[in-house]
């Protein structure tokens, strides 16, 4: 009997990335709504995750937290979704998937919150720069039409969901590149189905965040 995959999640969080992933991969899964003021802190969940936090799965015996962690696991769990280059080709994959959960990820959240690494914090920031790290997420979505190549992966639904978030919401610049990706991948099937089925759970009167 197949392992059951249950969904930690919030509509108003990084969890509609993981939604999209799972919808790509095409197993059927459980999904957990919690909220942040009380369950999303309740004893239960804190034995899931301790950090308090969506998005989270458990397959069988498996937890997983953070977006690229479940992407990648869920790429590797589920080999026949496509998700994942082969093992031998797996170097951009990697790459580029942890670019964004790392450099990309960091930048856009200090230059949010109002801190710019000054020419002597540049090393210990390990980004770099804001626009070093936009420049380069555009030149990799540049060189498309994929993250790898030409095949869609898991690294283009977080990297691709890093993009969307950013533009949309004003923490990255629009640019052609980021454009003409986001058409691209935006129109996958699974990415409709994930926002319209999380758009579903969100409260009344709120906006949908991606």
């Amino acid at each position: 009997m197949a392992e059951n995959l249950i969904f930690y999640t919030n509509p108003m969080s990084r969890g509609r990335i993981v939604r999209w992933m799972l919808e790509e991969v095409g197993q059927p899964y459980e999904t957990q709504l919690l909220d942040y003021a009380s369950t999303m802190k309740g004893d239960a969940f804190l034995a899931i995750n301790p950090m308090g936090k969506v998005p989270a799965i458990r397959h069988g015996d498996h937890v997983v937290s953070e977006c690229a962690a479940i992407c990648a696991y869920l790429a590797d769990a589920f080999p026949q979704a496509g998700l994942a280059p082969d093992p031998a080709h797996r170097a951009d994959y990697y790459r580029w998937l942890f670019f964004a959960a790392g450099p990309v990820e960091q930048a856009v959240t200090n230059k949010a919150l109002g801190f710019i690494p000054g020419a002597d914090q540049m090393r210990m920031a390990g980004y770099g720069s804001y626009d070093l790290t936009v420049n380069v997420l555009e030149r990799v979505v540049a060189a498309g039409p994929y993250v790898t190549g030409d095949a869609f992966t898991a690294a283009d639904v977080y990297l691709g969901s890093q993009i969307n978030w950013g533009v949309r919401f004003g923490t990255l610049p629009e640019r052609p590149a980021f454009t003409a990706y986001l058409e691209r991948i935006l129109s996958r099937d699974a990415y409709i189905r994930a926002s319209q089925m999380d758009d579903a759970l969100m409260p009344e009167g709120a906006g949908a965040p991606g």
